[in-house]
């Protein structure tokens, strides 16, 4: 059964550090404080597994957490958060963008979008760069719960709005760390992607 045993393995600042044993990648991406360290304690199904704060930019390295020995669910820093030196930005910037672009056990890409708010220059960036990839991606809109029904249909809207502008077509999820909304969906896609 997936997510039967899922444990932190490592943290990596830089590429000589990513593990070396080949086992299938999935990586969850999106701006500083969007949730996703609530979405991966949310898939495990537990509750601190990965760490969360009300405080952006905590993730400082690519976390690491395997699962059932089989693959890995990484967590990649946020980005956009203001008050880290611009030059760390920057770096994090080439790093984040050389894993998206080159890792070859990477099997699937999260993006995470705060649902309360259309996607910032930063997203569209993001889903810019996935745009005719080989890997997949999918959009995660997070926080779902604080939105009423017609406000979750007008956020999937925006995005599907952002990803016609780009001629892209990718699965968007609605998700909430609170009310487990979008788990079996994003299970039911990893699944099909890890051999």
């Amino acid at each position: 059964m997936l997510f039967s045993d899922v444990r932190f393995f490592k943290g990596a600042a830089r590429w000589g550090q990513l593990p070396e044993d080949g086992r299938p990648e999935v990586a969850f991406i999106g701006r500083s404080n969007v949730g996703k360290s609530s979405l991966l304690n949310l898939l495990a199904g537990r509750r601190a597994l990965a760490r969360t704060s009300r405080t952006p930019g905590k993730t400082r390295e690519f976390n690491y957490y395997l699962v059932d020995d089989a693959f890995y669910l990484v967590d990649l820093p946020g980005y956009g958060y203001a008050r880290t030196a611009r030059t760390e930005r920057e770096r994090w910037g080439k790093f984040i963008g050389r894993y998206l672009t080159e890792r070859r056990p990477l099997r699937l890409v999260v993006h995470l979008i705060d649902s309360r708010h259309p996607p910032t220059a930063q997203d569209r960036d993001v889903m810019a760069l996935m745009r005719g990839r080989p890997v997949p991606y999918l959009i995660a809109l997070t926080k779902t719960d604080k939105l009423s029904g017609n406000q979750r249909v007008q956020s999937v809207k925006a995005v599907e709005a952002v990803l016609a502008e780009l001629a892209m077509e990718v699965p968007v999820v609605l998700t909430s760390a609170r009310d487990r909304r979008g788990r079996e969906e994003l299970i039911g896609w990893i699944e099909s992607l890890i051999p």
